[in-house]
């Protein structure tokens, strides 16, 4: 289809559903998909996918330095000590998405990510995320319509996020979240983008 792959200003080929606006362009070409590590960085992902939910990526994209700002620059060790003070705070915040099942999400999964951190041998977070990475992750998506909402794999990511204490992390959430830190990498195939692309000087929105 012709919309699978749509030239920016710069005349390079992008993935589709990267729309006019800047904030999606520098989303799509800096960040998504690129590998991220870190159980801090790997926190902040699952806690805005699960904000996301039932809403336009672009809204956490605009709020995304309220949200770091609010959630202590996402530490999960800091968030993990929040208190019902905390949630009185959050939920009078308009700067971020004042939803106080999200809200109480995000302080879960901050203390099973210390959980993680704190059990021996477990790897934490990262270990956890980036070892439902596909052993063959193929020649890539050709299509738009190639992209799943979710997979076995993510269902499994899921699956085990729940056993460790997580919530909020449906099989959907996880898909898009190992989107998100590039344990997939589903820039089209053709995207001048889906093997790294040309340099680009970092941007303000850029999570990492």
């Amino acid at each position: 289809m012709a919309d699978d792959l749509v030239a920016g200003p710069d005349g390079a080929l992008r993935c589709g559903w990267v729309s006019s606006l800047e904030d999606y362009r520098d989303y799509h070409d800096e960040e998504w998909g690129r590998p991220v590590h870190g159980d801090a960085a790997l926190y902040e992902r699952v806690v805005l996918e699960g904000f996301q939910s039932g809403l336009s990526w672009l809204t956490i994209l605009r709020k995304r330095p309220a949200f770091r700002a609010a959630f202590a620059g996402f530490d999960p060790e800091a968030v993990a000590a929040f208190d019902d003070a905390d949630v009185t705070r959050l939920l009078g915040d308009a700067g971020i998405v004042r939803h106080r099942r999200k809200i109480e999400a995000a302080i879960t999964n901050a203390r099973a990510t210390m959980r993680l951190l704190d059990r021996d041998g477990a790897g934490g977070l990262d270990a956890l995320v980036w070892s439902h990475a596909p052993v063959d992750p193929g020649s890539g998506p050709t299509r738009l319509a190639d992209l799943p909402a979710q997979t076995p794999a993510s269902r499994a990511l899921a699956q085990a996020l729940k056993a460790e204490g997580f919530v909020f992390v449906g099989p959907t959430t996880a898909y898009a979240t190992m989107q998100a830190c590039g344990v997939v990498n589903d820039h089209l195939v053709g995207c001048a983008y889906r093997d790294g692309g040309e340099h680009r000087p970092r941007s303000q929105h850029r999570l990492g």
